[in-house]
C-alpha cells in the first residue's frame, strides 16, 4: 500500500479533498488527520473490519480502547446508553474542544472499539479539517493517536509517515497541531467524576461545572482492559532510553549535569530535552539539545514536547536526559504525565 498526502489548509481546507477523505473512510480505509490536539488515525467507528486494520497499523493491543469522534453532542448520543445532564453543560462548555467525556455504551458500538468494556470513550473535535471531515463522512470515527503504539504522538505530518508511512491509505496534512497533547479524558460513569488522563481541559477547569472532579492514576493488571488511552506506566515513549530527573531544581541540574558528563566519559552519545531556562546550563556540553520552550508557558512546552522527543529520538542517541517540569497545577499536569510515562527510568534527587 502507498500512503496518499494531500496537503490542506488548516484554517479551509479543499472540499474535494475531504470528500475523498470521507468517501475512504467511509470504504473501510484509514485516513490520518490532524485535530487540534495530535494528529489522529481514522476508521470508520461501526466497522469492525476497519477497526480491526486500525488495530493492526497501529500495533495496538486490543485491550487498549478507542476514542469516537463527533461532529456534536447530538451525534454521541446515539453511540452511548446514557448521557447525563452534566455532559451536555460540560459539552456545551467544552466541545468542540480537547475533552473527552467516558459514557455507557450503546449496542451501536462494537465492542472492539470499546476493549470489550461497557463504557465508550467520545469527543467533538475542533480543528477545521477534523470537523470538515466529520461533516463530510456523516459518521462516528474511531480516532486514536497517528503513531505506532506507545510512540511519542505525532504533532505534525512527518511524523505520521515516520510510523505509518505504507500502512494507511490515505494523509491530510495541515502542518502542525496547535495543543501538541492529547485529549483530557473525564469518566463520568464514576461518582465523582475521574478525570483518567489530563489534557488541555485542566482540572481547574471542568471543577467550575463539575466541583466534586477527582484526579487519580488508575491502575490496571497486564492484559486487563482500560476505559481510556494513555493509561500504561509506559507510554509515548522514545526508542532512545530517558531518564528524568525530579526534586528540588539545583540538584536535578547538577544530577543531570553529571550524568551527561558519565554518559560522554563512556564514549554514550547524549541528547538533553530542556527548557529555555534549562538549555544554558548544558550548552557548553557536546550534547544534542531539543529546546522546549519557555518553562513559564505550558501552552509553549505543550506545542514542543513529542516533536522534540522525536528530534532526539531520530538523531542516533544512545540516552535522553531530561528533568521534570516544576508547576503542577493547569496544563502542567498533562505535561508532567506524558514526560513521565515517556521515560525509561525516573531517578528523585534528593
Amino acid at each position: 500500500m502507498m500512503t496518499e498526502v494531500i496537503t490542506v489548509d488548516a484554517d479551509r481546507p479543499d472540499p474535494a479533498a475531504i470528500r475523498r477523505a470521507a468517501e475512504c473512510l467511509r470504504s473501510g480505509g484509514l485516513v490520518a488527520f490532524p485535530t487540534e490536539t495530535v494528529y489522529g488515525l481514522g476508521a470508520h467507528a461501526l466497522d469492525r473490519r476497519a477497526v480491526a486494520r486500525l488495530f493492526d497499523a497501529k500495533g495496538r493491543p486490543a485491550t487498549d480502547p478507542l476514542i469516537v469522534h463527533v461532529a456534536a453532542l447530538a451525534d454521541a448520543t446515539a453511540l452511548a446508553a446514557e448521557v447525563p445532564t452534566v455532559a451536555r453543560a460540560l459539552a456545551l462548555r467544552f466541545w468542540p474542544g480537547p475533552l473527552t467525556l467516558v459514557l455507557p455504551r450503546a449496542p451501536v458500538v462494537p465492542r472492539e472499539v470499546t476493549a470489550g468494556l461497557d463504557t465508550v470513550a467520545v469527543r467533538a473535535p475542533a480543528h477545521p479539517v477534523a470537523r470538515a471531515l466529520l461533516g463530510a463522512v456523516r459518521l462516528p470515527i474511531a480516532a486514536p493517536s497517528a503513531n505506532l503504539f506507545s510512540r511519542p504522538s505525532p504533532t505534525q505530518a512527518t511524523h505520521v509517515l515516520d510510523d505509518l508511512d505504507g500502512r494507511i491509505e490515505m494523509l491530510l496534512d495541515a502542518g502542525s497541531t496547535r495543543l501538541g497533547v492529547e485529549s483530557t479524558v473525564l469518566d463520568l460513569t464514576q461518582d465523582p467524576p475521574v478525570v483518567l488522563r489530563p489534557g488541555a481541559v485542566t482540572l481547574e477547569d471542568l471543577r467550575a461545572i463539575l466541583p466534586r472532579v477527582t484526579s487519580r492514576a488508575p491502575a490496571f493488571a497486564a492484559g486487563a482492559a482500560m476505559p481510556s488511552p494513555g493509561l500504561l506506566s509506559r507510554h509515548y515513549a522514545p526508542r532512545t532510553p530517558m531518564t528524568l530527573y525530579e526534586g528540588d531544581a539545583t540538584a536535578v541540574h547538577r544530577a543531570l549535569l553529571a550524568a551527561a558528563r558519565d554518559a560522554l566519559a563512556a564514549g554514550r552519545r547524549v541528547g538533553v530535552l530542556a527548557t529555555d531556562e534549562q538549555w544554558p546550563i548544558v550548552r557548553e556540553l557536546p550534547v544534542l539539545i531539543a529546546e522546549l520552550g519557555s518553562a513559564r508557558d505550558p501552552s509553549e512546552v505543550g506545542a514542543r514536547l513529542y516533536a522534540a522527543l522525536r528530534e532526539l529520538d531520530a538523531a542516533g542517541l544512545d540516552v535522553i536526559l531530561a528533568s521534570d517540569l516544576p508547576q503542577t497545577d493547569g496544563l502542567w499536569q498533562a505535561l508532567r504525565d506524558r514526560l513521565h510515562r515517556a521515560a525509561a527510568q525516573v531517578v528523585r534527587v534528593p
